[in-house]
């Protein structure tokens, strides 16, 4: 009688172990022994050097027109309230038809508040632990930023995006970019927000979890700005999708948006 009690509380044991997998396995969830070995949904990737490894297809939630579309920062507001009286008197007489992105030019910064972006709602970082890779979907512009501790390049001429270095203090990777040209706008739209060849701009990338992505950035342009502009921090979150389009600019195409500008 002993072992019929003993093998019944069992069989009962196993059964309702039986019971417990089967229900967790249909809401998509595992036994508790497995979920304490597992990652958190939410944990931050790394790179073999242990830095977070910001590599994906970042966005504001959706690309330009898209019901999950959202714009950053405000556009070039606080950015051109910094300017100087003779600059300001100079931005007076720019209008859209001045536009550098017009004649296929990125902006020095970003359309959206996201220097990622450039002229877009769209970019992709490739990290390695020597190198960073940032992409932007229009005019194939890239950054290329190393991170064993170079200073800047004194032996290449200005560019259109800068030179740019990098270094992490703890998780949080940090972009420093001079060496622009002067002949870009920060945004584009037809915002006017020109700078000079004296633009500085840090940034710092911190990758806050599996999905998001909070980017913070300093601007400095001593010649044209009374002081800096602290752009307003910006989350992004993972496309879903793992590679950008390539949104190339021509002299065909440009011709087109200049006559439309010029109406």
């Amino acid at each position: 009688m002993k072992r019929f009690w003993i093998h019944t509380v069992v069989w009962v044991v196993i059964f309702i172990s039986v019971l417990c997998v089967v229900h967790a396995q249909q809401r998509g969830t595992a036994p508790a022994a497995a979920a304490s070995s597992a990652k958190p949904d939410n944990a931050v990737p790394r790179m073999a050097d242990g830095h977070p490894d910001l590599s994906g297809v970042w966005w504001g939630g959706g690309d330009v027109g898209s019901r999950g579309f959202g714009r950053g920062a405000p556009s070039a507001t606080s950015y051109t309230n910094l300017y100087k009286p003779e600059a300001a008197e100079r931005a007076k007489k720019l209008k859209d038809k001045d536009d550098p992105a017009l004649k296929c030019i990125p902006t020095a910064f970003g359309t959206m508040g996201v220097s990622l972006y450039s002229v877009g709602a769209v970019g992709q970082i490739v990290a390695t632990p020597k190198l960073v890779v940032m992409l932007q979907e229009t005019y194939h512009g890239f950054q290329l930023i190393p991170t064993d501790g170079r200073p800047h390049r004194t032996d290449v001429p200005p560019a259109y995006r800068g030179d740019s270095v990098g270094h992490w203090e703890g998780d949080v990777f940090v972009v420093d970019t001079t060496n622009y040209t002067d002949n870009t706008w920060m945004f584009a739209e037809g915002r006017v927000s020109f700078h000079s060849d004296a633009l500085h701009i840090v940034e710092r990338y911190h990758r806050t979890g599996k999905n998001s992505l909070e980017i913070e950035a300093t601007i400095e342009d001593p010649k044209v700005l009374t002081g800096p502009w602290v752009v307003p921090k910006q989350t992004l979150v993972l496309a879903p999708f793992d590679q950008i389009m390539s949104l190339a600019c021509v002299g065909s195409e440009s011709d087109a948006l200049m006559q439309g500008a010029q109406k």
